[in-house]
């Protein structure tokens, strides 16, 4: 496909095979058949916490010894290959809020098509809320392109949000197209090509971004997984400061040291912004807000009807109204609010019951 130009004589051609292929990578990574499916001894592992954090990487980059650190659990950490050989979880608390953390078995090139037990690795990473691939310092770009890849492979898409794309089946009419921004990677042609390929012949697809071919398949398939990733470039104890300043280049990225322990903090912070977690304070009625112990929500489910389910499921049934002091009241003296009003990070909550 690489080789063939593209053009409206070949259009519909690639994109029929970009959907077969698409066809394809799926039937391998969930084979048809009976048999028991789940991710495998050793990688069913119990959720906790508001959040999970899982760390891949290639064997012996240094995972398990900041894992370790991180939330003082046991992973076994040593200089040869392929120490992890299960998924070990751990706990973290950050500005209040319990993160799980789970450290990965290492993964090789190969890992999507079930090479070292890759399928079951990559499966796990596919439920977690934030993923940190870990990369050493002297090949990060190498390292990060085949673990891209491989993930990719998975259908998970990093750092990506979900294509602005509807694909609408309706019983007759044929398709039609229509979008709200000019369309500069794909034509009408291979959307259509696509479309037949997954035997679609009546729909209203509607592009609201300039997508490309492998945006479609992605909504068509409507089994692609979208997390952000942070690049933690470890061992930078080994490198010069001019080659420091380079890997800064490197987009969502966080060099560190897990040895000596040297940049983490950053490491954490980031960990927390990309995780968009909402921190409301409680307010008994009469009494100073609690900051020792806040509600953590994440953002998008961060309504009053979410926050008192978080405390107790009756609190809901209960409630007459509530104030909220914080960014998300529109006066500084506290706002009275309903069930559906959306609470930002730091708003502190007042519960008045019937």
């Amino acid at each position: 496909m690489n080789k063939t130009q593209k053009n409206k004589a070949t259009s519909y051609h690639l994109g029929q095979l970009k959907a077969k292929l698409a066809k394809l990578k799926r039937e391998l990574i969930t084979p048809s058949g009976g048999g028991g499916g789940g991710p495998g001894l050793g990688f069913d592992v119990a959720r906790s916490g508001i959040a999970s954090v899982g760390f891949i990487g290639f064997p012996s980059v240094g995972k398990s010894t900041l894992m370790s650190k991180l939330t003082g659990t046991d992973s076994v950490a040593a200089a040869y290959e392929f120490t992890t050989l299960t998924t070990v979880p751990g706990n973290m608390t950050v500005n209040g809020a319990s993160i799980q953390v789970l450290d990965l078995p290492g993964i090789i090139e190969g890992a999507k098509d079930g090479k070292g037990r890759g399928r079951q690795v990559i499966a796990v990473a596919r439920t977690c809320n934030l993923i940190f691939i870990v990369l050493d310092v002297l090949k990060p770009l190498k390292d990060k392109a085949i673990i891209e890849n491989e993930l990719e492979g998975f259908g998970i898409r990093l750092n990506k949000t979900p294509p602005a794309i509807t694909v609408k089946k309706k019983e007759k009419g044929g398709i039609a197209i229509t979008n709200t921004v000019p369309l500069t990677h794909i034509d009408a042609d291979e959307i259509r090509a696509v479309l037949s390929e997954y035997r679609i012949s009546n729909a209203d697809v509607a592009f609201r971004c300039d997508a490309t071919l492998e945006d479609l398949i992605d909504v068509i398939e409507g089994n692609r997984v979208y997390i952000p990733c942070v690049y933690v470039l470890n061992k930078i104890d080994a490198i010069s400061i001019e080659e420091l300043d380079l890997l800064y280049q490197i987009p969502n990225s966080v060099p560190i040291s897990s040895r000596e322990w040297l940049n983490v903090d950053e490491l954490i912070e980031v960990m927390w912004d990309k995780l968009n977690l909402v921190r409301v304070y409680t307010r008994p009625r009469g009494q100073a807000p609690d900051y020792s112990s806040p509600v953590v929500l994440r953002r998008g489910r961060s309504s009053i009807d979410d926050f008192c389910n978080a405390i107790h499921k009756e609190i809901a049934k209960q409630m007459k109204y509530a104030m909220v002091w914080g960014t998300s009241a529109k006066h500084a003296r506290g706002q009275k609010v309903g069930l559906e009003h959306v609470l930002e990070d730091e708003d502190i909550v007042c519960i008045f019951k019937r």
